[in-house]
């Protein structure tokens, strides 16, 4: 599980998607953004809940600041704490934002816990508290609506194709052939599926091939061209859009 403390007055985070269940508690200020069509507001009585894979975009909005905690549990991370709740599938989240403060008071805790103290068997009862309650209280088991199969069938070899080639200069004609796809077509296809462009798709690959990379200890310049980035000033720009901080940053929290 990784975790965030971000303090912002001015970012913005472009459309993206994290591979992770996130969740997200404010501390100070607020923010606004967009997910499944919807502007909602992030604020200190609202705990927001990311699907993986699930398209969100923020700003700042008419806050001047805004300070959150959050966690990103991967998929491993997050079978373990299903696991360790004695929940058997997956839950799906309906909305993106729970007004209860009794959740946002557990994930601030724990936050803070697994920030400044050597304690595991508190931490654990503290994450185990907090995922329990919020899977209890909001969760539904199997109700992600699934992408539309025309599409879903459509897109298939694309996506291999990214998955496969994120590091080569992929062109709108080349990822539309393999579905016999015009340009136009295939940029349809992705908004109603995914929620993103192909350009937006393809650099969420590669920012998390650089992600993996950065934990395996290469530097960021090699990261960023071993994943498809032009040069590591392009790296910078998408990680800090996406993440909120440079890779750099990325590297001394993990150390630290």
């Amino acid at each position: 599980m990784d975790m965030l403390h971000a303090d912002f007055t001015t970012h913005s985070y472009a459309p993206h998607v994290h591979d992770s269940f996130v969740v997200a508690a404010t501390e100070v200020g607020g923010s606004e953004f967009t997910s499944r069509g919807r502007t909602d507001t992030a604020h200190r009585q609202a705990l927001l809940v990311f699907n993986p894979a699930e398209p969100h975009s923020g700003h700042m909005g008419g806050s001047e600041r805004w300070r959150y905690r959050a966690f990103y549990l991967g998929e491993s991370g997050l079978h373990g704490v299903l696991s360790s709740l004695g929940i058997d599938q997956p839950r799906y989240f309906s909305s993106n934002v729970f007004l209860d403060p009794d959740l946002i008071a557990g994930f601030l805790e724990l936050h803070h816990a697994l920030d400044g103290e050597q304690d595991a068997l508190r931490h654990r009862e503290l994450l185990v508290r907090s995922f329990g309650d919020l899977f209890q209280r909001h969760g539904q088991a199997a109700q992600r609506i699934p992408r539309a199969p025309s599409d879903a069938r459509l897109l298939a070899p694309v996506l291999e194709l990214m998955h496969d080639c994120h590091a080569e200069r992929l062109t709108l004609e080349q990822m539309g052939a393999v579905a016999n796809l015009t340009p136009f077509q295939l940029i349809g296809a992705f908004k109603r599926s995914i929620g993103l462009t192909p350009h937006t798709c393809l650099t969420q690959l590669r920012l998390r091939a650089a992600l993996r990379r950065l934990q395996a200890g290469q530097s960021v310049v090699d990261a960023a061209l071993a994943s498809g980035f032009y040069d590591q000033s392009a790296l910078n720009k998408h990680f800090k859009r996406t993440f909120g901080m440079t890779p750099l940053q990325y590297v001394a929290a993990r150390v630290s």
